[in-house]
């Protein structure tokens, strides 16, 4: 497994399984299914609510704990300083381990800075090995990363080949910030990644897949891939790709199908901050 290497020194896989949408009663068949076919990266969040099922399962892989990179998230209920220490507790016991590796904020909402504060104090307390955002679209995470002191050593966002988030790389490289990209085959209002002509063409000549083709050119850039499959032989397909590597001519193909960069979600929108406060905060 190929990995990268955050601000602090941390080595962190290239390539995971995420388990958002992963209903509690099968997560723990999942990440175990996962574990097995070779992934050492699970990432999971407090409003996915199968933190449990993560935990069970890792503790019956019979893998040792430093084995494993695990990541959650702390949810837009959770924030400010005191809910969001009580809520890290709380994520530790349900996934039964004593620290965590990368600890996120969710969402870019509710009292972040407060939030920030309990992350930086788990981090040097041990608890959490790296702490980091999701979601912080280019304009809220420079506000948020030039006034912390710990800066985000991730932030993850929706990324793939048909939206490559290029706007706001340079300003999370100056920030020695981390790329992870959630959606890495589409979903959430994005067809076609897995079906495409360009990527399947390209894959021909690697025997790979276009799916194969799409996680490779994201961690070939060194941006943290986490794609999700329900079914075993899916897991150990997105998980072949290091085998392989594109070239120049493949990776500016590539970059030319982006479509939308900043991504479906309208994380800007007043409307749909305002429903998902309300519905889920």
């Amino acid at each position: 497994m190929e990995t990268i290497k955050l601000q602090n020194g941390v080595e962190m896989p290239v390539l995971g399984y995420g388990v958002f949408l992963v209903s509690p009663q099968e997560c723990e068949r999942c990440v175990s299914d996962a574990l097995s076919v070779g992934y050492r990266l699970i990432d999971t969040a407090q409003a996915y609510q199968n933190e449990e099922g993560v935990g069970a399962a890792m503790k019956k892989s019979g893998l040792r704990r430093d084995e494993i990179f695990l990541t959650t998230k702390v949810w837009i209920s959770n924030g400010g300083e005191e809910r969001a220490a009580r809520s890290i507790d709380e994520s530790l016991r349900k996934l039964q381990t004593d620290y965590i590796d990368l600890l996120l904020i969710h969402q870019a909402y509710n009292d972040v800075f407060g939030t920030w504060r309990a992350m930086e104090q788990a981090y040097r307390a041990g608890k959490v090995r790296a702490i980091g955002v999701s979601n912080f679209q280019v304009g809220r995470f420079f506000d948020f990363a030039h006034y912390v002191d710990v800066k985000p050593m991730v932030n993850q966002l929706q990324c793939n080949t048909l939206i490559q988030q290029r706007g706001i790389e340079p300003v999370m490289q100056d920030f020695g910030t981390r790329m992870m990209a959630w959606g890495p085959l589409g979903g959430q209002g994005v067809e076609g990644i897995v079906k495409s002509d360009t990527l399947a063409a390209i894959g021909q000549q690697y025997g790979k897949t276009a799916a194969q083709v799409a996680l490779r050119w994201l961690t070939q850039r060194g941006i943290v891939a986490i794609p999700k499959s329900s079914h075993k032989e899916r897991m150990a397909q997105n998980l072949d790709v290091f085998d392989f590597r594109l070239s120049d001519a493949d990776m500016n193909q590539i970059a030319s199908l982006n479509q939308h960069d900043t991504g479906t979600i309208p994380f800007g929108d007043a409307a749909f901050v305002k429903h998902l406060i309300e519905a889920y905060g």
